[in-house]
Protein backbone atom coordinates (compact mmCIF):
# COMPACT_ATOMS: atom_id res chain seq x y z
CA UNK A 1 0.00 0.00 0.00
CA UNK A 2 2.81 2.33 0.57
CA UNK A 3 4.44 1.78 -2.75
CA UNK A 4 0.94 2.59 -3.93
CA UNK A 5 0.36 5.70 -1.87
CA UNK A 6 4.04 7.38 -2.87
CA UNK A 7 3.19 6.74 -6.47
CA UNK A 8 0.28 8.80 -6.72
CA UNK A 9 1.61 11.14 -4.77
CA UNK A 10 4.62 11.42 -6.77
CA UNK A 11 2.86 10.99 -10.34
CA UNK A 12 0.91 14.15 -9.00
CA UNK A 13 3.64 16.20 -8.19
CA UNK A 14 3.82 16.24 -4.52
CA UNK A 15 6.58 17.97 -2.54
CA UNK A 16 9.37 16.41 -0.15
CA UNK A 17 7.47 12.70 0.17
CA UNK A 18 8.73 11.22 3.17
CA UNK A 19 7.86 8.12 4.57
CA UNK A 20 8.79 6.64 8.03
CA UNK A 21 8.24 3.66 9.75
CA UNK A 22 6.39 3.70 13.39
CA UNK A 23 5.67 0.69 13.78
CA UNK A 24 8.07 -0.54 16.78
CA UNK A 25 7.22 2.95 18.26
CA UNK A 26 3.02 2.92 18.38
CA UNK A 27 -0.07 0.79 17.50
CA UNK A 28 -1.67 3.51 15.69
CA UNK A 29 0.06 3.00 12.13
CA UNK A 30 3.08 1.18 10.73
CA UNK A 31 3.89 3.89 8.35
CA UNK A 32 3.10 7.85 8.21
CA UNK A 33 3.82 8.97 4.46
CA UNK A 34 4.48 13.09 4.55
CA UNK A 35 3.98 14.81 1.55
CA UNK A 36 3.50 19.28 0.53
CA UNK A 37 1.82 20.96 -2.05
CA UNK A 38 2.40 24.42 -2.71
CA UNK A 39 -1.10 25.35 -2.68
CA UNK A 40 -4.64 24.43 -1.22
CA UNK A 41 -5.87 23.74 -4.50
CA UNK A 42 -2.77 21.32 -4.57
CA UNK A 43 -3.27 19.79 -1.48
CA UNK A 44 -7.13 19.22 -1.38
CA UNK A 45 -6.19 17.45 -5.34
CA UNK A 46 -3.21 15.26 -4.45
CA UNK A 47 -5.65 13.57 -1.17
CA UNK A 48 -8.63 13.63 -4.14
CA UNK A 49 -6.26 11.61 -6.33
CA UNK A 50 -5.29 9.38 -3.71
CA UNK A 51 -8.27 8.51 -2.36
CA UNK A 52 -9.62 8.15 -6.30
CA UNK A 53 -6.95 5.81 -6.79
CA UNK A 54 -6.74 3.28 -3.91
CA UNK A 55 -11.00 3.10 -3.81
CA UNK A 56 -10.45 1.40 -7.32
CA UNK A 57 -8.55 -0.82 -6.04
CA UNK A 58 -11.14 -1.20 -3.00
CA UNK A 59 -8.91 0.49 -0.88
CA UNK A 60 -11.10 3.37 1.59
CA UNK A 61 -9.72 5.19 3.83
CA UNK A 62 -11.26 5.06 7.68
CA UNK A 63 -11.19 8.45 7.69
CA UNK A 64 -10.04 11.82 6.29
CA UNK A 65 -9.35 15.05 8.49
CA UNK A 66 -8.55 18.68 7.51
CA UNK A 67 -9.99 18.93 4.19
CA UNK A 68 -11.98 22.02 4.67
CA UNK A 69 -9.42 24.03 5.39
CA UNK A 70 -6.69 22.02 3.13
CA UNK A 71 -3.45 22.86 5.74
CA UNK A 72 -3.45 19.51 6.78
CA UNK A 73 -5.30 16.66 5.39
CA UNK A 74 -5.09 13.15 7.48
CA UNK A 75 -5.90 10.08 5.00
CA UNK A 76 -6.34 7.07 7.60
CA UNK A 77 -5.46 3.84 5.87
CA UNK A 78 -5.20 2.02 8.95
CA UNK A 79 -1.46 0.49 8.54
CA UNK A 80 -0.88 3.87 7.08
CA UNK A 81 -1.80 7.38 7.42
CA UNK A 82 -0.97 9.68 4.92
CA UNK A 83 -0.32 13.37 5.87
CA UNK A 84 -0.85 16.22 2.91
CA UNK A 85 0.34 19.62 4.14
CA UNK A 86 0.38 23.22 2.69
CA UNK A 87 4.22 23.41 2.30
CA UNK A 88 4.40 26.41 5.49
CA UNK A 89 2.01 24.25 7.96
CA UNK A 90 4.17 21.07 7.18
CA UNK A 91 7.41 23.16 8.41
CA UNK A 92 5.63 24.83 11.72
CA UNK A 93 4.39 20.71 12.88
CA UNK A 94 7.61 19.04 11.65
CA UNK A 95 6.28 15.51 12.00
CA UNK A 96 9.26 14.26 10.69
CA UNK A 97 11.27 16.13 13.89
CA UNK A 98 8.83 14.37 15.95
CA UNK A 99 9.35 10.84 14.63
CA UNK A 100 12.68 10.84 14.32
CA UNK A 101 13.60 7.51 15.72
CA UNK A 102 11.07 5.80 13.13
CA UNK A 103 12.51 4.31 10.33
CA UNK A 104 13.16 6.60 7.99
CA UNK A 105 13.31 5.16 3.88
CA UNK A 106 14.08 6.76 0.85
CA UNK A 107 12.01 7.47 -1.40
CA UNK A 108 13.41 5.43 -4.19
CA UNK A 109 12.64 1.96 -2.55
CA UNK A 110 9.24 2.86 -3.16
CA UNK A 111 8.59 4.22 -6.74
CA UNK A 112 8.92 1.83 -9.72
CA UNK A 113 11.75 2.56 -11.97
CA UNK A 114 10.99 3.92 -15.07
CA UNK A 115 11.11 1.71 -18.50
CA UNK A 116 14.35 2.03 -20.23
Amino acid sequence: MVRFIVGSLDRHKAEDIQIIGIGDLTIIADYFVIANGTSAVQVKSLADYLEKELGEQGITPIRIEGYSTANWILVDYGSVIVHVFYKETRGFYNLERLWKDGQHYQLSDFLNPEPA
